[in-house]
């Protein structure tokens, strides 16, 4: 998903969706934790472009007024790729040629000073602006190598050798348009930013500039990832003006029901209607509604779906468990075990350890 917006009097962003479920993330979609951030930025209007389930976003979002923007839907009828999707939503701004449009990649929990981007496009008289963020090890990564005065020298494909590692700065997701380049990408056809628009920006020897910021960074596309991130947000490591609570060891909403000899910490998320048994332990996880975790049953770095079910002492670290899905008491699934929406694991049918 990606969020876009322009500038005229007003910041006005506009959003692009690529195909994924709104799943909540501290017990909210990312895009509203993403929306809220851009409204603290000056955000007022958003695009949101969606190509799979509009309805869905519809539903939820309405016309934005309940979260202080103003909301305009488009519907991308095929894949157009990154670059595609951004051109598709260019007749709906409401800018000149050489005002600001953000673009915010949307499956991305980050603290960057978004306004500080802003602020860094105008004073380099950039054609785009890229968030960039540092990464410990940007193999699984496209690096994007800066000069001293900040500008872009080249888009590098993920490196595969120590050699090929020229920086450690990657396409951290939100960029910083003039509107007439947004016009310039070829219409009615898939395009990739990545590969195509940005490349050829260089080659005309557009300015094209990066904004590195060390802070808060999430990629969500992977389970574990959004683990993390839920946690991060409840534990006030993310920033977001919209979490629906306050920041510390754990998150439960109201009609949660938790027993008052269980344990829950580690910025674990509770939802509405979950339960959580006598002397059960959760750590670092994200139940959403309904879910329950029976008595003696120990949760760590996890997701239990809706309605979901674990049995009295059953165990679980780094585990997915669908909605609806049972896992009967005594099972014990370590990090990776998925478990699909409606399955039952009877009594003790799953160990890992060895017998204790």
């Amino acid at each position: 998903m990606l969020l876009v917006g322009g500038q005229g009097t007003r910041l006005r962003p506009l959003t692009v969706t690529t195909p994924k479920p709104m799943l909540p993330v501290a017990g909210i979609p990312c895009t509203e934790h993403q929306i809220a951030r851009a409204r603290e930025a000056g955000v007022t209007r958003v695009i949101l472009g969606t190509s799979y389930k509009p309805e869905v976003f519809e539903h939820y979002f309405g016309d934005g007024s309940r979260f202080g923007v103003e909301l305009v839907y488009l519907t991308e009828e095929v894949p157009l790729g990154t670059g595609g999707a951004i051109r598709h939503v260019a007749p709906l701004l409401e800018s000149d040629p050489d005002s600001p449009v953000l673009v915010f990649n949307g499956d991305v929990l980050t603290g960057h000073d978004i306004a500080g981007q802003l602020q860094a496009w105008r004073s380099t008289e950039s054609d785009v602006s890229l968030y960039l963020t540092r990464v410990e090890d940007p193999r699984a990564y496209g690096l994007v190598p800066t000069d001293s005065t900040g500008r872009v020298t080249a888009f590098l494909e993920k490196p595969t050798t120590q050699e090929e590692i020229v920086t450690d700065q990657i396409n951290a997701g939100c960029y910083v348009f003039k509107r007439r380049i947004i016009d310039s990408i070829p219409s009615g056809r898939p395009v990739s930013v990545e590969r195509e628009t940005f490349p050829h920006l260089l080659a005309a020897e557009a300015m094209v500039t990066g904004f590195v910021d060390d802070g808060y960074w999430l990629d969500l596309g992977t389970p574990l990832a959004f683990v993390q991130g839920s946690r991060d947000l409840v534990l006030g490591i993310a920033p977001s003006p919209a979490l629906p609570g306050s920041t510390g060891q754990s998150l439960i909403r109201p009609s949660a029901e938790v027993a008052n000899n269980a344990v829950v910490t580690g910025g674990t998320y509770v939802g509405a209607g979950a339960t959580i048994g006598a002397g059960a332990v959760v750590d670092g996880s994200s139940l959403f509604d309904g879910a329950m975790i029976a008595a003696g049953a120990h949760v760590k770095d996890s997701v239990i779906g809706s309605g979901a079910i674990v049995g009295a002492g059953a165990f679980l670290d780094g585990v997915v468990v669908g909605d609806r899905a049972v896992v009967g008491p005594g099972n014990e699934l370590i990090r990776g075990a998925r478990i699909w929406p409606g399955v039952a694991l009877g009594e003790t049918s799953v160990r890992f350890s060895s017998d204790r």
